[in-house]
């Protein structure tokens, strides 16, 4: 994983996505789809929104409380937070065009 993607756990993402803009990748290592969305946001998405949102993952398999918390029924799942609230909720491989609109509209 991109030193410029966060590595969210059950430790640190109340206090990551409790302000600002935050997109989380909920995901897992055996998911195809999943393995397609790392370099979409490692690629793109950060370096066109490093200055205004940050970018993180959860590894839905050492985190189920978290996937849990959220309802997280299929992988990928995208979720947007502005200042700990979801603004916008995607599921499944997303381009960078979308991801970056959202977080665009959220700012």
């Amino acid at each position: 994983m991109a030193n410029s993607i966060l590595e969210l756990t059950e430790s640190n993402f109340k206090e990551t996505i409790a302000s600002g803009i935050v997109l989380v990748d909920f995901w897992a290592p055996w998911c195809g789809p999943c393995k397609m969305q790392t370099p979409i946001l490692e690629n793109q998405v950060v370096a066109q929104v490093a200055d205004k949102a940050r970018i993180a993952k959860v590894n839905v398999d050492d985190n189920k409380n978290l996937a849990a918390e959220y309802s997280i029924k299929s992988i990928p799942t995208i979720l947007l937070f502005k200042d700990g609230a979801i603004v916008k909720q995607f599921t499944g491989l997303q381009r960078a065009d979308a991801l970056i609109k959202a977080i665009e509209e959220a700012i």
